[in-house]
């Protein structure tokens, strides 16, 4: 056993046991680095990863290969979800030096400076197809090293300095209606009229960018936002690239299709498209996507909630075969013979039929691209414009679509029976601030919006435990918890992700002590993150073990860390009243040149945008003496689709209550005639109170503006 064996972290654990002399990432490995005077063979991945198992497999288990990189440098080994500040860094050299990134993320250091002197992502363990093998690699960089470090440490220097204008751009004007009307441009020519998402294979969710598309329908009513929205949600959930088993979104589609997906599972991709898929149905009415939205939820709370109530981070896209080998895919695929002895002969013509499945199998293998006689299961006719994915197949089968949907319930139980007896993807079972803020998030919004109180009492018990194990003494969020261990100090994204759900949560359950904690954090993200001009930083300023502090504005597969602060400032200074939340936010909107270059690749930072550019709405309600009223009440705004609303629950009485400790403007809103009581403001201007539910809704509606918008019919 290596270093790695004290590590908590799943994936540094896997390494473990390898002959590689792995080193986590310390100021004692750069000083033996410096000792030894070698380079530092840095490499990143995370637990799930399917080519980071290929590359350990070939190589670092190899033992030639682990004596040559042991002789060439000292190995470092970075799981990529525990130190997403380290990953950031070196990701932004492999994209600057190659234009494509990915994991395993492979990079040489300089022992002193920790600067980038080669970097790549894969490597095969010898030469092949363009790319240098891993033995080759360490044999070259020793013999250069040796004869010219000098010169190795120049062309450091230059991809550093590259690294870091990357890091900090420079602010710019403010964000406005030219960017988004650009970003909606841009997302509308990327968008894919017969398949659904955005650009070409490899497809990725970017629910997101759904998510901007959908909020811009609402304040502009055009329908054709809409229908891209609701076309880019409805692809995932009925291609291949969705368990249609077992529920919940595999990492991207290696196709245009959505059909052939890479199997991982991630707990932060179910909760941002449950977040889009639940506003794109409020606003459209597209019950299928309230369908996927909660099927979605179902694998989260079944197959990633840990004891406790916090959300394991993700499933392993590699699993145990039939044979005992690993491959990739190898638990969710599905053979006719497999089908037919699970589901009978019929039942198995039916679920082929509808999910496409047959003798020859429609699953390539990765490396030979030839059929392996498997299918994924997939709706075989999924056309976007259709409300139902089963009226096309029920008539083609004469069958009524809701007697197919509830033959389908069945089989799907049974194949989920079957599914469980086969060897069980890894689970990464560490639990992450940040991608638990997101799975509240997602739990609250669904509770709300669709009225279901296990959301909401599941979003509390992941939150309460974030609240009580994954915080210092000081108060501070920590990042990772594992087997009772709560460590590594909260990044950027834990606070803003965390906040979010807090928030999310509030507006749920009117909780004030979930409002307090989500100021209180946000207060403290500012002051550890908050850059002088404006935005923040990933790393706080004491993070002395990076090259650089980055300032990243641009969604990935994640929205930006930075834009979820900002929006989440905004929101808060909407509840408050707080001018200098509200100040903190527009600083950080004053974007630089690169947004208006590329807009569509910052949409959630647009999103923050469109709050900010309104108008907005802050809702009251006061509670009266009858909890079935202000039920009613509640029950009545929250029909509107109103994303740019903000809801505080006041509570009974006339004198002050928790709430306004926090709201102060709230202390005044009190019940009339003790009735149930709404005030509507519009950007803190306040109309009468109302005190029928019906009155409230229409008050709101039309606030947003000429009702609820969206293409109802989508």
């Amino acid at each position: 056993m290596n270093r790695l064996a004290d590590a908590n972290s799943p994936y540094l654990l896997q390494h473990a046991g390898n002959p590689v002399d792995w080193w986590p990432w310390s100021d004692a490995a750069f000083e033996e680095a410096r000792r030894r005077d070698v380079p530092v063979f840095l490499s990143i991945g995370y637990a799930t990863c399917h080519w980071c198992h290929v590359m350990e497999h070939e190589s670092f288990e190899d033992p030639e290969t682990a004596r040559a990189l042991n002789d060439a440098f000292v190995c470092i080994k970075v799981d990529r979800e525990e130190r997403p500040d380290v990953d950031g860094v070196y990701m932004a050299a492999v994209l600057a030096a190659t234009g494509r990134g990915g994991w395993p993320l492979t990079a040489l250091l300089t022992p002193d400076t920790r600067e980038p002197f080669w970097v790549g992502t894969y490597l095969p363990r010898e030469s092949r197809g363009g790319r240098i093998g891993v033995r080759e690699l360490a044999e070259n960089v020793s013999e250069h090293w040796r004869q010219n470090a000098d010169g190795v440490r120049r062309s450091a220097q230059e991809l550093a300095g590259i690294v870091r204008q990357m890091a900090e751009p420079e602010g710019g004007d403010a964000l406005g209606e030219a960017e988004i009307e650009a970003a909606t441009r841009a997302l509308l020519r990327r968008a894919d009229p017969e398949h659904g998402g955005f650009g070409a294979a490899p497809k990725f969710p970017t629910p997101h960018h759904a998510l901007f598309l959908i909020r811009r329908a609402a304040i502009t009513g055009d329908a054709a936002l809409a229908r891209v929205a609701v076309a880019a949600l409805r692809a995932v959930r009925r291609g291949g690239a969705y368990d249609q088993v077992g529920g919940g979104l595999h990492r991207y589609s290696t196709d245009r299709e959505w059909l052939l997906p890479h199997f991982e599972k991630m707990l932060y991709d179910q909760a941002l498209y449950v977040i889009a898929c639940t506003e794109t149905a409020h606003a459209t009415g597209a019950d299928d996507l309230r369908e996927a939205a909660e099927a979605t939820l179902g694998y989260v709370l079944r197959d990633l909630r840990q004891p406790g109530g916090a959300f394991a981070s993700a499933e392993d896209a590699d699993s145990l075969n039939a044979a005992g080998e690993r491959e990739e895919g190898a638990f969710y695929v599905w053979t006719m013979a497999e089908l037919e002895a699970s589901l009978g002969p019929d039942d198995a013509r039916l679920a082929a039929d509808v999910w496409g499945a047959d003798a020859g199998g429609n699953y390539l293998d990765e490396a030979t691209h030839q059929p392996t006689g498997a299918n994924v299961l997939h709706l075989y006719e999924r056309r976007l414009g259709a409300a139902d994915p089963l009226a096309a197949p029920a008539h083609r089968l004469k069958l009524e679509p809701d007697v197919l949907r509830e033959r389908l319930d069945g089989i799907r139980v049974r194949l989920l029976d079957a599914r469980s007896e086969r060897p069980r993807p890894l689970l990464d079972d560490k639990v992450l601030a940040d991608w638990n803020g997101l799975a509240i998030a997602a739990l609250a919004v669904a509770a709300r919006t669709f009225g279901r109180t296990d959301y909401a009492d599941a979003a509390t018990e992941a939150a309460r435990f974030v609240l009580r194990e994954m915080r210092s003494d000081a108060g501070d969020l920590l990042h990772r918890w594992r087997n009772g261990e709560a460590g590594i100090p909260g990044l950027l994204d834990d606070y803003a992700f965390f906040v979010w759900g807090l928030i999310e949560l509030y507006q749920t359950t009117f909780d004030p002590a979930y409002f307090g904690a989500a100021l209180d954090l946000h207060d403290r993200m500012r002051d550890r993150f908050e850059a002088p001009d404006g935005g923040y930083f990933l790393s706080p300023a004491d993070a002395l073990d990076l090259l650089v502090r980055q300032r990243a504005l641009d969604d990935g597969a994640l929205p930006a860390g930075n834009s979820v602060a900002i929006l989440n400032g905004l929101r808060l200074a909407r509840l408050t009243g707080r001018d200098e939340l509200e100040a903190a936010a527009h600083r950080g909107l004053q974007a630089p040149d690169v947004v208006r270059e590329h807009p569509d690749g910052f949409t959630h930072l647009l999103t923050a945008a469109l709050f900010a550019e309104g108008p907005t709405q802050e809702v009251v309600v006061a509670d009266g003496k009858g909890m079935h009223e202000t039920a009613a009440m509640l029950r009545a705004v929250r029909e509107v689709y109103a994303p740019h609303a903000v809801f505080v629950l006041r509570a009974p009485g006339q004198g002050p209550a928790p709430i306004t400790d926090l709201v102060p403007f709230a202390e005044a809103q009190t019940a009339v005639d003790g009735r149930a009581t709404a005030y509507v403001c519009e950007n803190h201007v306040c109309q009468a109170p109302i005190t029928d539910a019906e009155g409230a809704r229409q008050s709101l509606a039309d606030a947003v503006g000429a009702g609820e918008r969206g293409d109802r019919g989508a």
